[in-house]
């Protein structure tokens, strides 16, 4: 496994050509927006290239997703700074929003065409369930994260998170501030019992 320290006699324009190629290649094979782009950083940067732990990925996908803005460009930013700095960032930037760009440029010129086609209908269909079954394998994956994690906060925290979201619809955003606040209460009250002792 590949880490940011054992590239170090790679030139940093090689590294950024990586990280170009390896979002555009993200970029252009996920259908389903930021859960499902998320999945395929998280395999290409933590599994296959070491460029990040698995806690570093998954913080910085808690701040892609209370941050404003698509989940897949914030991710891609904050993944392209940590790997490169902000030539990283640019590069990763570039190649997460060129693939949907072009896709969405040719869908709209011919629209007319894509709404009326049977088969094109069929084809979403279809790609609805694989959707839906990669963004399960990211909440199962990320969960057992949490769950390791032996936090009891944690696991309370993420199931009252699911049961309000799923049983009494309550907006992501309330979720995600009192997340946060929660987040911020436990780590103070641990300092200050440290700094009892």
């Amino acid at each position: 496994m590949e880490t940011i320290q054992s590239q170090r006699h790679l030139s940093k324009p090689k590294i950024l050509f990586k990280l170009f190629l390896s979002m555009l290649y993200i970029s252009s094979c996920t259908f389903g927006g930021g859960f499902v782009i998320v999945t395929f950083m998280k395999r290409k940067f933590v599994d296959e290239l070491g460029w990040l732990e698995e806690n570093e990925m998954l913080d910085l996908i808690a701040l892609s997703q209370s941050s404003p803005g698509a989940i897949a460009v914030n991710a891609s930013i904050l993944v392209g700074y940590r790997v490169a700095g902000f030539a990283g960032m640019l590069v990763s930037v570039i190649g997460t929003i060129i693939p949907p760009l072009v896709i969405i440029s040719v869908i709209s010129y011919f629209y007319k065409a894509f709404a009326a086609n049977r088969y094109v209908a069929l084809v979403l269909k279809g790609m609805q369930a694989g959707v839906a079954a990669v963004i399960l394998d990211v909440t199962c994956d990320l969960g057992s994260k949490v769950i390791k994690l032996r936090r009891p906060y944690c696991i309370v925290l993420m199931a009252a998170s699911f049961i309000a979201v799923f049983f009494f619809n309550v907006n992501v955003i309330y979720i995600i501030i009192v997340a946060a606040a929660a987040g911020v209460a436990v780590e103070l009250i641990g300092r200050r019992k440290g700094a009892c002792r």
